[in-house]
C-alpha cells in the first residue's frame, strides 16, 4: 500500500503556487531578492484583488515578506520568500515528487 503524502494546502492553492514558484528561484544561493507586484500579477495573470488575497495568505502563513515603499512618489509592493517560505516550498515540491514517483 502506498504511503500517505501530505500536501501543504496554503501552497497547492493555484495562484499561491505561482507566487512560490515565482519567488522560489530569487532566493537561492542565500540572497532574497524580491519582486514587486506589477511583475507577480503578470506572471501569475491574476487579477489585483485576487493576486492581494492570495499575497494576504501567504504572508499571515509566513511564506512570503511584503515590503511597501514608495519609488518616485508611487507605491511599490515588494515581495521575496521568507526562510520559512523556502522550507515549506521545497517540502511541497518534494511531496509532489513522492506523489508522482
Amino acid at each position: 500500500m502506498a504511503e500517505s503524502v501530505e500536501i501543504n494546502k496554503i501552497i497547492h492553492q493555484p495562484v499561491r503556487l505561482k507566487i512560490m514558484a515565482a519567488l522560489r528561484p530569487l532566493a537561492s544561493n542565500g540572497s532574497h531578492s524580491s519582486l514587486d507586484f506589477s511583475r507577480l500579477k503578470a506572471i501569475t495573470g491574476a487579477t489585483d484583488g485576487n493576486l492581494g488575497a492570495q499575497i494576504e495568505v501567504l504572508e499571515k502563513a509566513g511564506y512570503i515578506s511584503v515590503v511597501k515603499e514608495f519609488h518616485k512618489r508611487r507605491p511599490k509592493t515588494l515581495l521575496s520568500l521568507t526562510a520559512s517560505g523556502i522550507d515549506e516550498f521545497d517540502d511541497y515540491k518534494k511531496s509532489l515528487i513522492r506523489i508522482i514517483s
